[in-house]
């Protein structure tokens, strides 16, 4: 098992960093986190939702995903309450109080089977806790790191960050925190992301030896812009803003030299925003996170995202100014491109329904959209979790042509989406089910447009991808928005 002294030390990594070094020495591994909070999921292939960072440490393992490598599943809709997703299917709403004293308890059974199910298949399993093991006030009631280790016989490591300074006494207050039985768990620690002169690291690594009687297994250097899918919402602090990524106006550089600019819009409850890692990624992009209404101003492209509450984030659009701002820039300028992903896409179309209360506990509610697509939502409880492939309908977006449209991905949302006037974006197969079924929405400029089961991955890893996302170093992107 792979603890951490806190949050977002790097825990995800080295499981999965560990995963494809065991699978390269011909083991058969696989991961598996008991529970993990996170908006950032994936869909396995027999449609179940586990966490993003599983999902990512199975390709590692070079395996399948599956559900019992994740078996529970927490996506925070407040401060206080939580959708719980019980191996990859919706269990419940809960608040953070009732699912801590008691319906854990309830679920730990699950856990163990799952647990049990893989160790039973796979020479290794990789485990991984989350947040601190140390956290106190939770302890009792913490399925997901030194209990589970106990129930496993698992031989824990420790990491911890010396990125952000402190790492020692992190190390040291871990451990003192821990009851003697459970300290007994851990075999050694490891230091990561370390930049800098190793020589001047090495008198505090003997120092916190002797002090915690316990080994130093390696020192991980710091790895910038690994590209890997982050399942913690504490690396969204660090996302990429509009000052960081956008040179400002008048900085001497514009068409047709400088890359297109794809907005984010960072929506309170924004779901998987790891879809956005490629774009980023891209050369001829510079993609950033729009925190102000103003800031739709310096963009090219403007993605609406994923949402676990749409009708919350949609109150908070008009709340903020952002639904008035983006309708009037849309209807300013015809090239003006907006996207919808998921819920993004419901929030641009003229109606959302959510008749059972699937997002707000039981009580129904219904919210007129942005009305930039003509079609309605109707929210259900029950999640669409499926893997899909498809071909688009239409043969040119941004008014260029599209080659041949071919893509795959998942879909992950709740509720159905019909059409009014807009014209449909692709034609999709499900897996596991028979026939063709339409995906998305394109509005009659091309200029907005919607979607379920492409995320943006596709776009730019597919034949159609040339309007996003040019060769690198070239600004083709941009003119194809621009023409």
């Amino acid at each position: 098992m792979i603890l951490g002294t806190a949050s977002h030390v790097g825990k995800s990594i080295v499981a999965t960093a560990l995963g494809r070094i065991l699978s390269d020495m011909g083991h058969r591994v696989a991961p598996f986190k008991a529970q993990n909070m996170s908006l950032n999921s994936a869909a396995t292939p027999d449609g179940c939702e586990i966490g993003r960072a599983q999902a990512l440490q199975a390709e590692a393992c070079r395996v399948a995903p599956r559900a019992e490598m994740n078996p529970i599943l927490i996506k925070p809709s407040s401060d206080t309450s939580s959708q719980v997703m019980v191996l990859g299917r919706v269990w419940g709403q809960v608040t953070a109080a009732d699912y801590h004293l008691k319906r854990v308890e309830d679920l730990f059974p699950a856990v163990l089977e799952s647990y049990r199910k893989l160790a039973a298949e796979y020479d290794l399993v990789i485990m991984e806790g989350a947040g601190s093991p140390a956290e106190i006030n939770l302890k009792a009631h913490d399925i997901v790191n030194l209990r589970m280790a106990t129930a496993a016989g698992a031989v824990c490591l420790l990491v911890g960050d010396i990125d952000r300074g402190g790492v020692f006494a992190s190390l040291l207050g871990t451990l003192q925190l821990l009851e003697p039985e459970e300290r007994a768990l851990i075999h050694g620690f490891v230091i990561n992301k370390f930049r800098g002169d190793i020589g001047l690291l090495l008198p505090g690594i003997r120092m916190i030896e002797q002090r915690i009687a316990l080994p130093c297994l390696g020192v991980i250097p710091y790895l910038p812009d690994l590209g890997l899918d982050e399942e913690d919402g504490v690396a969204m602090e660090e996302r990429r803003t509009v000052s960081r990524c956008w040179l400002p106006h008048g900085a001497g550089i514009d068409f047709p030299q400088r890359p297109l600019r794809i907005g984010v819009v960072a929506l309170p409850h924004l779901s998987n925003f790891t879809d956005f890692d490629v774009l980023a990624m891209e050369p001829s992009v510079a993609l950033a996170f729009l925190q102000s209404p103003g800031e739709l101003d310096g963009a090219d492209l403007v993605i609406l995202p994923g949402s676990k509450q749409t009708i919350d984030d949609l109150d908070w659009l008009e709340k903020t100014g952002f639904a008035r701002a983006l309708c009037e820039r849309c209807q300013a300028s015809g090239r003006f491109g907006v996207v919808g992903i998921c819920g993004g896409m419901q929030m641009l179309g003229e109606w959302i329904d959510d008749p059972t209360g699937a997002e707000s506990a039981g009580e129904r509610r219904q919210r007129q959209g942005l009305g930039l697509l003509s079609l309605t939502t109707v929210l259900s409880s029950e999640k669409v979790t499926r893997r899909a492939c498809g071909r688009l309908e239409v043969n040119r977006m941004f008014r260029q042509p599209m080659g041949t449209g071919i893509f795959s991905g998942y879909e992950i949302h709740l509720g159905e989406t019909r059409l009014g006037g807009s014209r449909i974006l692709a034609q999709i197969e499900r897996e596991g089910m028979d026939g063709v079924f339409p995906d998305g929405a394109v509005s009659e400029t091309g200029f907005v447009w919607g979607t379920y089961s492409m995320c943006t991955v596709c776009l730019t890893t597919t034949s159609f991808a040339m309007p996003f996302c040019a060769r690198p170093g070239l600004p083709l992107a941009w003119r194809h928005l621009r023409n």
